[in-house]
């Protein structure tokens, strides 16, 4: 095989770093794509990434005598070069020919910058592929026109959606071993337009490739004339990709740390989640609630007086109040909503199944509550988006859940805010991620996912399963011990009074009267002790 060095294109340009001057519009902002690759196993997203940077010269000399190298020890494309081992960087990976992590790739063109996300396939691993559409602004959804549609493709489109990638590109790769036919092409493209028109992607465009020898890449492909659109590179450096205003009424801003060097200065930390901020605007922390004015803003490089979303900044203050990490200060005119429970969307990671009542540690921004999960409302339906009813969420599941925290929290719906309305949920003994979820709008028509409609039937089962707990779970243990304790205190009081008074229907009264009083009697306690506590037992008190 001849030494990819010597084969490499004329006229392409010298690679350039994401950050490199070169591109420059005239404001000095370089355009900047995040996109990642996902779809099935096997449908060639890493080897459409390694002939991207081939074709767009973002490939060095050296690096391009060691994928020579590469390719003949673990390439499986014969003697031709194997463009996937310029993403594939694991001994595993590269072993059986799979992506297993996320490997980010940072390349520009003369238009634009780019970083692309390649994503694994395999359904063991889509952990990993939603780590990466987390912060993506595009998807490139991979499609083997041999095999059409698959599971995986489905679900990865679904997961886009939900992380909020409203711009998709489908490639429909491997054409060349399809003899370039253009109705394999219009039948998936079909296909896959139907499949999700009820998934909310402001656009989708369906392009026909040959990752491996470059067709429609970089330039139209003569062997596909019949396509009369863009190559996927210019589609990608032409595609709009709406921005939120830096200027929305009103500011968030997550601490992060409180800045505290000596006893003259007291600062706030965070990176700015929506809306400008400026020197003198009146806030709230939240949620305690105590308001005060924006006395300084200190940036990287000094004082300003305004800062905008995305921007990293120290906040101080005109007044002394309680501020640390994990609370929100936001402009006083546009406070935000604090809350104990919230509906949301769950896309299940954890090796076991999620139930009902599974209480785990909930990270959203750099706050941090235990949560409980009270109710699991349906799972979606992978092949047609449906909602379905269920009784848990295995891996890879999704679905909408119902969740209540152990103290307050501020959460906006996720389509308003991906900063306040995402979030991770920890299992508290492994300190595993078992869960990215999704606060849930209100439902607003033609918006949210109907709820399924399981039957009245179905409905008596949850309330009967929130009463007393699943079997074999430690809810339900406890729920029998409290009615067998029941049961025999009270069998115990009508023996004593039958013994005393020799009358069953006195002894029959006692007892039906203990257990109507009893529970109302230790209900009514149990208020009073939480309306008037003893100091004593107060944190710190006596310290």
């Amino acid at each position: 095989m001849a030494v990819l060095a010597e084969k490499k294109r004329p006229g392409t340009a010298a690679p350039q770093p994401a950050n490199d001057s070169a591109g420059f519009t005239e404001t000095g902002q370089h355009s900047l794509l995040r996109f990642i690759t996902c779809g099935s196993v096997d449908d060639g997203k890493s080897t459409l990434i390694g002939r991207m940077l081939y074709e767009a010269g973002a490939v060095f000399e050296d690096q391009l005598s060691a994928l020579d190298s590469d390719s003949r020890k673990f390439g499986t494309q014969g003697a031709a070069p194997d463009f996937a081992l310029l993403v594939d960087g694991l001994s595993a990976e590269r072993e059986q020919g799979i992506t297993i992590d996320v490997a980010y790739r940072y390349f520009a063109t003369d238009n634009r910058s780019f970083i692309v996300a390649d994503t694994p396939g395999h359904e063991q691993y889509t952990r990993n592929m939603a780590t990466g559409a987390s912060t993506a602004d595009l998807a490139i959804i991979l499609i083997d026109a041999r095999k059409g549609l698959l599971p995986q493709t489905r679900r990865h489109s679904f997961i886009v959606s939900l992380v909020g990638v409203r711009h998709v590109v489908v490639a429909i790769n491997k054409m060349d071993l399809v003899g370039y036919d253009e109705a394999v092409f219009d039948r998936i493209a079909a296909e896959y337009r139907e499949a999700v028109k009820g998934l909310g992607f402001s656009s989708i465009q369906i392009i026909p490739v040959s990752a491996r020898d470059g067709e429609n890449v970089m330039r139209p492909s003569a062997a596909m004339a019949w396509h009369d659109g863009p190559a996927l590179l210019p589609l990608l450096e032409a595609v709009v990709v709406a921005q939120a205003s830096r200027d929305e009424a009103g500011f968030v801003l997550p601490v992060q740390w409180v800045n505290r060097p000596d006893l003259d200065f007291r600062g706030y930390a965070g990176t700015l989640a929506r809306g400008r901020a400026r020197v003198g605007d009146a806030v709230t922390a939240l949620p305690s609630g105590r308001g005060s004015t924006v006395a300084r803003l200190i940036t990287a490089s000094g004082d300003a007086s305004n800062a905008a979303a995305g921007q990293a900044v120290t906040l101080t203050l005109d007044d002394d109040i309680d501020v640390s990490r994990g609370d929100i200060i936001v402009a006083a005119a546009e406070p935000l909503p604090v809350r104990r429970d919230f509906k949301a969307r769950l896309l299940w990671t954890g090796e076991r199944a999620m139930l009902e009542g599974g209480q785990f540690a909930l990270k959203l921004g750099t706050q941090a509550v235990n949560a409980t999960i009270e109710t699991l409302h349906h799972s979606i339906d992978i092949e047609g988006f449906r909602p379905v009813p269920a009784q848990s969420l295995r891996m890879n599941g999704i679905g909408l859940v119902s969740l209540r925290f152990d103290r307050p929290l501020v959460a906006l719906p996720y389509d308003d805010s991906r900063e306040l309305g995402g979030f991770i949920l920890v299992d508290r003994i492994s300190n595993e991620t078992v869960a990215f979820g999704f606060v849930a709008a209100e439902a607003r028509p033609g918006r949210d996912l109907p709820e399924a409609d399981d039957g009245a039937l179905a409905r008596a089962r949850r309330g009967a399963i929130r009463l007393v707990g699943r079997r074999g779970t430690p809810e339900r243990r406890l729920w029998w011990s409290a009615v067998s304790w029941r049961v025999l205190s009270t069998a115990g009081l009508f023996a004593a009074a039958f013994a005393l008074t020799g009358r069953v229907d006195l002894s029959g009264a006692l007892a039906l009267g203990d257990i109507a009083l009893r529970p109302s009697l230790r209900a009514l306690h149990a208020h009073l002790w939480r309306k008037h506590p003893s100091a004593a037992l107060k944190d710190g008190a006596g310290i």
